[in-house]
């Protein structure tokens, strides 16, 4: 499908855009919190990374990364325009990730990272698996 705006025009648009954050992707993930009787999260908790959920006490915290924007092949989707402008644009996302990670590490942090395609219903299994490290915390139940 051809851009009804010309690629300066559509390049201002995206620009204005700004992030509401993964509000469905955090959502779903509160609501499986709830299902598993997880408690003692918190979100929008000032520490570097900015994870969408933190476990203070436990020294957890948990990243919903959106399949596209960190890079995740689950779809097999990649833009056609503009490809090179995408294709680092990503790399740069999981390049951070991965420093962030490294990083939270370092101060003692386990770090929890679950793609937006692990919150679909068909797998539930493998996200109360994903989350068994706060699930095993008795401070939570």
């Amino acid at each position: 499908m051809n851009d009804i705006f010309d690629k300066k025009t559509r390049s201002s648009i995206m620009k204005s855009v700004k992030s509401s954050k993964n509000k469905s992707t955090e959502l779903r993930l509160i609501s499986i919190f709830n299902e598993l009787q997880i408690k003692g999260w918190r979100r929008n908790y000032k520490i570097k990374g900015k994870p969408d959920f933190v476990f203070q006490k436990a020294r957890i915290a948990v990243f919903a990364d959106g399949c596209f924007w960190h890079g995740h092949n689950c779809r097999n989707t990649t833009p056609k325009d503009n490809d090179n402008y995408w294709s680092a644009k990503i790399s740069r996302n999981k390049k951070r990730d991965q420093d962030i990670t490294k990083y939270l590490e370092q101060k003692g942090w386990k770090i929890i990272r679950i793609w937006e395609c692990e919150l679909q219903n068909k797998n539930k299994t493998n996200i109360e698996l994903r989350l068994k490290p706060i699930v095993e915390q008795s401070v939570y139940k």
